[in-house]
């Protein structure tokens, strides 16, 4: 059991919060819920986030001082590509039109290599990263793998990333994505990674039975992969109940399609069978009003990530119109060779300012909800994102105090509009501590950035 005590407010999810003498103890169990079904919407101070059907392995309680702090549910990153965390700030991606990016990046990973030691450093240092900015899950959306490799490699590089993410105490949703990849081997990739991942998963909802991973599979976008890539691993995601994820009107898919298909990926994407409610797809933007409508007739949920679509050019999705349609937005940071931070709460700041740019503006707590349980909803996870009771207990602890929060009226909206890169003090994945008092819990983010560097200083010649 953890105790956390005095905080100065909680924010249970975008419509709720506690404060006062409701916020002076919050329990939660160390054990996550057995059951992924909706929580009740009844917050308690003592209740909230403690798992519905639970085994208590608590042997003892844990204290967590939260003076002059602020919790929130544990922020969750729906797009990121974690492989690219070693090729940050790389010449030649910079200010460049995707289809020089694409190339580009391509070079940087076939000559560092791509097999389960990079991919585990690269996912080491990126979960690490996104735990000390307060991120407890992140979605990565693994695009890239080495030529000729075969199944049981991709299985080896998968499970590196998996065991990363578990070694940090994080949560994962590992995409078995493809780019260009054939499309017989790219499902038999994914279904063997699907098999040896979730060994002993019972719920057949892609997510193993403690919740710390999930699985799911996704096609770069109709820009390299083919019809039969999405309808492919559409069938895998049938058969092992799989989340499907996908990008779409990013910058180059939009003209590649029409030159190719005659068609807007969107359309192509009904077409193909992958406008549907366990769907999710990253970017969206300049989408019409049409499509918007299409989307949210299909239940399709959507990623916003403006920390990669600025700087890449290729516009801003307008979120506010998404929300009105009924889509639910989640947010991402995309990955290191496009966006080269996984700050989760940053990029929302960033969102925050961007908005009235495309339509009218978006409140804190609203974007807030979206990196929260936004993404969770994208991700099937009604678990995940919130502190209502029968949540998972993941959160962050904020400390509001410094100089930086100073004269703020509203701490909740000052998270994001001040102190621009905050850390979180604490994060509790699953009631158990993996940052404390901004550390990185039986880890060294030193040493973990050290890895990255000898990788690429024994690999690049």
């Amino acid at each position: 059991m953890l105790i956390i005590t005095d905080a100065t407010r909680i924010l249970v999810d975008a419509e709720t919060e506690l404060e006062g003498d409701e916020a002076r103890r919050f329990v939660v169990s160390e054990t996550v819920p057995t059951s992924r079904t909706a929580p009740s919407t009844d917050a308690t101070p003592t209740t909230a986030a403690t798992p519905a059907t639970a085994t208590t392995a608590a042997t003892s309680t844990e204290h967590l001082d939260a003076a002059g702090c602020v919790i929130t549910p544990g922020l969750v990153n729906a797009h990121h590509h974690l492989l690219q965390t070693a090729f940050r700030t790389f010449p030649g991606t910079r200010g460049v039109p995707m289809h020089v990016w694409l190339p580009t990046m391509a070079a940087a990973y076939a000559a560092i290599g791509i097999d389960p030691e990079s991919a585990g450093v690269a996912a080491r240092a990126g979960v690490a990263e996104g735990l000390l900015s307060g991120v407890t899950t992140i979605a990565d959306h693994h695009l890239n793998w080495p030529a000729g490799a075969s199944v049981d490699d991709t299985v080896a590089i998968a499970r590196s990333t998996a065991d990363a993410a578990r070694g940090l105490g994080a949560r994962l949703a590992f995409v078995r994505g493809s780019a260009r990849d054939d499309p017989e081997q790219a499902a038999a990739s994914a279904d063997a990674i699907a098999t040896a991942l979730l060994s002993g998963a019972g719920d057949g909802d892609g997510v193993t039975e403690d919740g710390l991973l999930q699985v799911a599979v996704g096609p770069a976008g109709v820009h390299s992969d083919s019809e039969a890539t999405f309808r492919l691993l559409g069938e895998v995601a049938a058969a092992h109940g799989l989340r499907r994820r996908t990008q779409a009107n990013e910058q180059v898919d939009v003209a590649i399609a029409l030159e190719k298909y005659g068609r807007r990926p969107i359309a192509l994407l009904e077409e193909w069978g992958w406008l549907a409610d366990d769907v999710t797809v990253a970017h969206l933007c300049a989408v019409t009003d049409d499509e918007i409508a299409l989307l949210a007739e299909r239940g399709v949920t959507a990623t916003h990530a403006p920390g990669c679509d600025l700087p890449m050019g290729w516009g801003i999705a307008p979120v506010a119109a998404l929300r009105a349609a009924g889509i639910t937005v989640g947010l991402g940071t995309s990955g290191g060779g496009s966006n080269d931070a996984g700050h989760l709460l940053a990029d929302a700041r960033l969102a925050l300012q961007v908005a009235p740019l495309v339509g009218p503006p978006l409140d804190a707590r609203t974007v807030l909800g979206m990196a929260t349980e936004g993404s969770a909803t994208g991700l099937g996870r009604a678990e995940l994102g919130h502190l209502r009771p029968g949540a998972a207990a993941d959160l962050c602890v904020w400390d509001v105090t410094g100089v930086a929060d100073a004269g703020v009226a509203d701490p909740i909206a000052g998270l994001l509009w001040t102190n621009p890169g905050r850390r979180p003090r604490h994060v509790v994945v699953a009631g158990r501590v993996v940052v404390k008092d901004y550390e990185l819990v039986g880890h060294d983010e030193r040493a973990l950035a050290a890895d990255v560097a000898e990788l690429l200083a024994a690999r690049v010649r």
